[in-house]
């Protein structure tokens, strides 16, 4: 595609190349590309590898350090009603914050040079090449780093016998919001609940890209005003 006289090449690794489209950007980005095999990001093999991450590393990775943390609030002295309420509450909070951070970051407009091309990296990409399998979930790095004021604002609102639950549950919501995008993109679900979801979810990347902000649940949408119309309702106004 040509913007102002830039062409982006398909076959070159894009991510320095998609700032040079400027205002045409956010055009470009919203045409999806439909290709199991995702492009090519950077030049160098080592930044590369860190944008590829199968599915299953998230939970085998996280998953653990959900348990050690809630572990830590059971050690304290924390009943496991206490423990069950901790959790909910954590993964509650988890679906707001996917909901809040797809919603008004990973869909904020840019136009600039470095605003296109960090965007391209934090979701631009997907909506670019929404069946690309290995830029799916979140890479383990950049949560790690993302993990650590996070555990210092849970620290900072709640008690010490509490954070760890509370923390765990979140991240657990975490773990669930990822695999569960990865099986929307890629699985053939049987049930109607799943059916559902998957056709939610891709109806945000191929007909309506701004309402539909959840993905492991319509929740927030409903709650905030973005839950998309059915093509239905939208004829019968």
């Amino acid at each position: 595609m040509v913007a102002q006289g830039f062409t982006v090449d398909l076959n070159k690794p894009l991510v320095f190349q998609v700032g040079h489209l400027g205002e045409k950007y956010q055009e470009w980005v919203h045409q999806p590309i439909v290709s199991i095999e995702g492009p090519r990001f950077f030049q160098s093999d080592f930044w590369e590898f860190l944008t590829l991450t199968k599915w299953w590393a998230i939970p085998v990775i996280w998953l653990p350090v959900v348990c050690w943390s809630i572990f830590q609030s059971i050690r304290m002295g924390h009943t496991f009603p206490d423990i069950l309420l901790m959790v909910a509450f954590g993964i509650l909070i988890w679906s707001l914050l996917e909901y809040t951070l797809h919603r008004f970051l990973f869909h904020i407009e840019t136009k600039t040079y470095w605003g296109n091309t960090m965007h391209y990296l934090l979701h631009g990409c997907h909506h670019k090449h929404p069946m690309d399998g290995l830029r799916l979930v979140f890479p383990p790095a950049a949560t790690a780093v993302l993990l650590i004021p996070i555990w210092n604002i849970v620290k900072l609102l709640a008690t010490p016998s509490t954070t760890p639950a509370l923390f765990g549950g979140g991240l657990l919501g975490y773990v669930l919001y990822d695999v569960t995008h990865y099986y929307l993109h890629h699985g053939q679900p049987s049930r109607e609940v799943t059916k559902n979801l998957k056709k939610y979810h891709l109806n945000h990347h191929f007909r309506i890209q701004n309402k539909g902000f959840g993905i492991t649940s319509s929740l927030w949408d409903r709650v905030f005003g973005t839950f998309p119309q059915t093509k239905s309702a939208a004829k019968n106004r």
